[in-house]
């Protein structure tokens, strides 16, 4: 029996989910449905999704040429992919074609501060159009790891390889950073397609930049059209409608933890493998054997604009918080003075006493996404809200607490953190060494914690960072990289025409 399309939404209509819990559609979903829509129900949280059709279709007109361009893709080789990001680059270099893409920005930029959103990560400026153009490049100069053999068994009469090869079409959801048009291109290098949805904020950019400099870029290297696809939708819905699509050989997303556990959530109940790059904040422990310099330099440098890898908590241990608070309230005004603002602290209910009272009684001056309201420079929090990750603008935001030991340091950033990133300030090895082996972290260091990255780090294009909230990654690193979307293949080369089982 054919199914039966669903062309209505009733409300109060009770859904099942997670075999045994039950929501019900609400009124402004039913009244909003149309024929053509669809409505995807999240397993684990209940939360109805709706999917309106020209979201549907966006997406699959995008996916539709990336799956069209990966059938050619076999064929095209290593000199038009050099040449390919060579023009891409040449093209963001170029101050005339970019400055319709600049343009784009700067009316995405005004847009997103006249809504109070945040332009953290929006603004495309000379610094990340620099390292957008050296990400290109670094990927013109890499060898291709397609086709590499990495195991060979030689056996009686035959031989068995195993080589990588392409793994099909990448999707990417992303925030509003046109950066990572450039890296998630990389995908390109080992013969993969590659389709984008960025966020609404950023649109506009990523129109221009599709227009002025992808584009061009693919049809004048004879890269199959449809190589990179942009989804040309503003709507969140378009994230869900692509990562619904079972056609995908990976859903990367990057943004806030909630969109994309949520769009994880939609991914891995489509049969879509995952890798998730959201969520960040980073900590530092100060040890028994902390040096008050190297940790006072730690924070500082932590703590020069907000991204993913900031430092977002640090925990103390008592026997030393009488000589390192004032250590960490120094390098996080120095923070702020670097930036010409002022810090914002949050301090556990039960180490107020710790911090002097003039930062509670002062107020001053934050900068918002929606402006700079008055605020007491410092306030306290509850335990439980070690775990809020402060996405702020202009004023470095961090929360600091006092801990009796590394076992409870390790107890708070296993309950709390993201799993991401974890500094530990010692001079003493066991004692590092005590906190890496205990807490569920891919990234551990003993400094600044904005080393985790990519380019920064492996000197290669960064697609994504991956914390550990969802459980340890089955063998990759949490860096995600163009170069490592690879697949297996395994061949048989029979020598003897004779060999049987």
């Amino acid at each position: 029996m054919e199914p039966t399309p669903l062309t209505e939404l009733v409300a109060g209509t009770p859904i099942l989910f997670g075999g045994d819990r039950v929501t019900t559609v609400p009124p402004d979903l039913a009244a909003s449905f149309q024929p053509g829509d669809a409505l995807t129900v999240l397993q684990d949280s209940g939360d109805l999704l709706h999917l309106p059709a020209e979201d549907r279709r966006a997406a699959r007109i995008a996916v539709d040429a990336a799956a069209s361009a990966f059938g050619r893709m076999g064929d095209v080789d290593e000199g038009r992919l050099d040449r390919f990001y060579e023009l891409f680059a040449d093209r963001l270099e170029d101050d005339a074609t970019f400055g319709p893409i600049a343009e784009a920005n700067a009316r995405d930029v005004e847009d997103a501060r006249s809504r109070g959103r945040s332009t953290t990560r929006l603004v495309l400026s000379e610094r990340m159009r620099a390292d957008m153009v050296d990400g290109l490049r670094g990927w013109a100069r890499m060898t291709s790891v397609r086709g590499d053999v990495i195991h060979r068994v030689e056996h009686d009469g035959w031989t068995l390889e195993q080589y990588r090869d392409r793994l099909g079409i990448v999707a990417f959801v992303f925030e509003g950073r046109p950066n990572v048009f450039a890296d998630a291109c990389g995908v390109l290098r080992t013969g993969n397609t590659v389709v984008f949805r960025i966020g609404s904020d950023a649109l506009g950019t990523a129109r221009a930049i599709v227009e002025h400099a992808l584009d061009p870029a693919i049809e004048e290297a004879g890269l199959p059209a449809g190589s990179a696809s942009l989804v040309d939708a503003p709507s969140r819905a378009a994230g869900w409608a692509l990562f619904s699509d079972p056609r995908l050989a990976l859903a990367v997303a990057r943004g806030s933890g909630a969109a994309v556990r949520q769009l994880g959530a939609v991914a891995q109940q489509s049969g879509i493998p995952v890798s998730l790059h959201g969520t960040g904040g980073a900590w530092i422990v100060a040890a028994a054997s902390a040096n008050a310099r190297s940790f006072r330099s730690a924070v500082r440098h932590s703590l020069d604009r907000k991204v993913c890898n900031t430092l977002n908590t640090c925990l103390i241990l008592r026997e030393r918080a009488e000589e390192l608070v004032p250590e960490f309230l120094a390098a996080l005004t120095a923070a702020a003075d670097d930036l010409g603002t002022n810090a914002k602290l949050h301090v556990l209910e039960r180490d107020r006493d710790r911090v002097p009272p003039t930062w509670f009684e002062r107020v001053v001056p934050i900068a918002r996404a929606d402006g700079q309201p008055e605020e007491p420079q410092a306030e306290t929090l509850v335990e439980a809200q070690l775990g809020v990750e402060w996405e702020w603008e202009g004023s470095p935001e961090v929360s600091l607490a006092i801990v009796d030991d590394l076992d409870e340091a390790a107890r708070l950033f296993d309950a709390y953190s993201p799993h991401f990133v974890i500094s530990v300030i010692a001079d003493d090895e066991t004692e590092r060494e005590q906190i890496e082996t205990r807490v569920e972290a891919p990234y551990v260091g003993n400094g600044f914690t904005r080393w985790v990255d990519g380019q920064y780090a492996l000197g290669t294009p960064e697609l994504g960072l991956s914390n550990w909230e969802l459980g340890r990654l089955f063998g990759r690193s949490g860096i995600l990289s163009g170069d490592g979307i690879t697949t297996v293949r395994c061949r048989a080369i029979q020598h003897d025409p004779d060999v049987h089982r």
